[in-house]
């Protein structure tokens, strides 16, 4: 097994060795031997991964965050930025300098490259990779995969399933029941993909003898020892969990998700604990700025969990943190603004522009057509959603067009190139509000997709010197497993 924490006084020896201009080939092997010197490996690991979350994402919610603290310009550091090691990941996959999800997390769960939309298979979809939390459960830990988003989004399904294409998700379902997960955390298993005539693989779950936890009652009845454990929620749109910037607090966090993970996986074997902030992917594909940012400290809140259990076990315990990819291009900084940033401008935005659409303009559209529609209306709204006291010329005229198009039948809006640069598919009206609020705040976006820059990525624990550095995805999981001690014997299984 190779060394897994660089300890200076034997680097100081290596350096000693390798400097000598007498070294011979014997020297060189008793060097070797040294750095190969093992140590226990980790017993508990976590890997929290921030889908969409690079260093843009993560420097504007601390911007956000030391603005709210009422400091001089700066920053007020998440939890996760103070770890001691810290790198960049290059993230392309084998068919794209810009990658997705699907191909993110089987880089980072199995230490391949695929295509994009592909889950734990290689290019030809025809060869299953295994993956870093089944040769967990493979060498005696316990596993806990938990998200924001539906369990069988891309992300989370990268830690269990096996698919040609991330689209399967009733065959990645019926994976999740058939898994040697132990723990499910997060949203639901979608319920709208299920095929004709088959059962939901929700009621699978209960039909296959999971212990449901549907609500927060349900979750925090659950005790230290309760097997497999599919605990769920769901927001007011779909499966997954609702915005933070959205959430009540009869709802479950990310953190309380990830804090009921950690009591009933805690064991002597120990255990591998995958947890993804998917919602801050899908906050930036729509180019919501505070919903993003809320999302990455709900994310942090989470990290915070698993801080305080590292705590307690800082000597067999390794907490990760990264991304899979950046989305939407998102810039500190506008044109329009120049130097100026005003991130306390975040702040009045109240809902996310997922409620927004919900529980604003669906009403007025079901109560008013095109012709009796006025933008006007909604002003009140407008202001109390999102924060804004007044709106230049250019800004009327943007939410006037906006507007005009929210107020239109989808399929009769204008499908043109630019309707696209400027609403990306979203509601135009809401997406326009959170352009304008972003800009008037100093930010700005390039993309309604993903973008090729490097991800960041932080570790504090055992081995945490190896995650310093510039590297690849497929790396974590070669430094992971290494972390683990997990043997090509376990690999193959």
């Amino acid at each position: 097994m190779k060394k897994v924490n660089r300890i200076k006084g034997l680097a100081l020896v290596l350096f000693l060795l390798v400097s000598s201009a007498v070294i011979g080939e014997g020297q060189k092997e008793a060097a070797e031997a040294v750095v190969e010197e093992s140590v226990s490996p980790a017993k508990y690991v976590f890997l929290f991964i921030g889908d969409g979350m690079a260093m843009p994402q993560i420097n504007a919610a601390e911007a956000y965050l030391n603005e709210k603290n009422g400091s001089a310009i700066g920053v007020k550091q998440l939890n996760f930025t103070r770890f001691p090691a810290q790198g960049l990941t290059t993230t392309y996959d084998a068919g794209s300098f810009i990658t997705d999800s699907a191909s993110a997390g089987t880089a980072i769960a199995t230490g391949n490259k695929t295509l994009s939309g592909v889950i734990n298979m290689d290019v030809s979809r025809t060869i299953e990779y295994p993956t870093i939390a089944e040769m967990a459960k493979a060498a005696g830990k316990k596993v806990g995969i938990i998200s924001s988003v539906d369990l069988d989004h891309a992300t989370p399904a990268c830690f269990y399933a096996h698919q040609p294409t991330r689209n399967n998700y009733y065959e990645i379902g019926v994976q999740a029941v058939n898994s040697e997960v132990d723990y499910f955390g997060g949203g639901n298993f979608r319920l709208g993909k299920t095929p004709e005539g088959k059962p939901a693989v929700h009621d699978l779950m209960a039909e296959a003898g999971w212990t449901m936890a549907g609500s927060k009652s349900d979750l925090n009845s659950l005790g230290a020892g309760t097997e497999k454990v599919y605990a769920y929620t769901k927001g007011f749109t779909g499966d997954a969990l609702p915005y933070d910037l959205d959430r009540t607090d009869d709802e479950i966090s990310l953190a309380e998700f990830t804090a009921k993970g950690i009591e009933l996986l805690d064991n002597e074997e120990g255990f591998f604990i995958m947890v993804e902030g998917g919602k801050i992917d899908w906050a930036c594909h729509a180019n919501d700025a505070a919903s993003s940012i809320h999302d990455t400290i709900a994310f942090d809140n989470a990290v915070a969990e698993a801080i305080r259990f590292y705590n307690r076990h800082p000597d067999e315990t390794v907490i990760i943190v990264t991304g899979d990819h950046e989305t939407g291009g998102l810039a500190l900084g506008f044109a329009g603004t120049k130097y100026d940033s005003a991130f306390e401008k975040i702040d009045g935005q109240s809902m996310s522009y997922e409620a927004f659409d919900e529980y604003v303009i669906a009403p007025y559209k079901a109560s008013h057509s095109a012709a009796d529609a006025r933008l006007s209306d909604l002003i009140p709204e407008i202001r109390k959603a999102f924060g804004v006291s007044e709106f230049s010329d250019l800004e009327m005229k943007k939410l006037e067009d906006a507007f005009a198009q929210s107020m239109m039948d989808k399929g009769s809006r204008d499908s043109s190139e630019e309707a696209y640069l400027l609403y990306g598919g979203y509601e135009p009206l809401s997406v326009t509000l959170t352009h304008i609020m972003n800009q008037q705040a100093g930010l700005a976006w390039t993309s309604y997709s993903h973008t090729g820059v490097p991800v960041s990525t932080f570790a504090i624990g055992v081995g945490q010197d190896m995650f310093n550095g510039y590297y690849d995805n497929t790396d974590i999981f070669k430094k992971v497993s290494e972390i683990m001690g997990l043997n090509a014997k376990v690999a193959m299984k």
